[in-house]
């Protein structure tokens, strides 16, 4: 399939994925209902992610990312409590699509429920209590968007695991790449260079610095 023909089935799944997203709207309120809830619900909680959450001007580059392109199937692997899946889902619910997040914690995975409850997004997450060195191999995909936000001296194993499953034209992003200090950064970046038919950039949002690589 060329990349044009991709090009025109994306656009075919974003109109299906607004569709579903109105069907959705009857039952979480009208968009702008959901729009506010979200914003009240990250407004009121500002100051309370902790647990290895990313901070909010990571979480609106995941969503600027999402909603600029139209992504419409996300994985994120590392939930935390839920601050960067809402960010993400927060886009998703504008474009039809869904989320996949991955979180091994128990407190943190029952917690993040809790917080996706309570922003109104419950509905576009599906989100999963497991061990992502194991889970990541099995899910067939295929996915638009991926956030990496977990184990560092796995990512490029993740990486591995997920890049054959991405669409051309998607997105893979990952937290914590800045200054190549934690363990297995320095591969991860490297895997990012040497891999053919990828455009990636770190975008500064944070200190923590995020790799955003596209699939051409």
């Amino acid at each position: 399939m060329t990349y044009a023909s991709r090009l025109v089935l994306t656009a075919l799944a974003l109109i299906v994925g607004l569709a579903a997203s109105e069907a959705k709207a009857q039952e979480t309120g009208t968009p702008q209902e959901l729009d506010e809830r979200v914003q009240q619900f990250l407004d009121e909680n500002r100051s309370q992610w902790h647990d290895a959450n990313v901070p909010m001007a990571d979480g609106q580059l995941l969503h600027d990312l999402v909603l600029e392109n139209g992504y419409t199937a996300a994985l994120e692997i590392g939930t935390s409590t839920g601050h960067s899946a809402i960010w993400i889902a927060w886009a998703l619910s504008k474009t039809g699509g869904r989320l996949t997040t991955i979180e091994i914690d128990e407190g943190r995975y029952r917690q993040a429920l809790e917080n996706f409850e309570a922003a109104g997004l419950s509905d576009y997450i599906d989100a999963r209590l497991a061990d992502a060195h194991e889970l990541v191999l099995k899910l067939e995909g295929p996915f638009d968007f991926v956030f990496l936000d977990a184990d560092k001296d796995w990512y490029a194993k993740y990486f591995d695991a997920v890049f054959p499953k991405l669409e051309v034209g998607g997105c893979f992003t990952a937290h914590n790449v800045s200054g190549r200090l934690m363990r297995g950064i320095d591969e991860f970046l490297d895997r990012l260079e040497t891999t053919e038919d990828l455009e990636t950039e770190i975008v500064q949002a944070s200190r923590s610095g995020m790799s955003v690589s596209y699939k051409r």
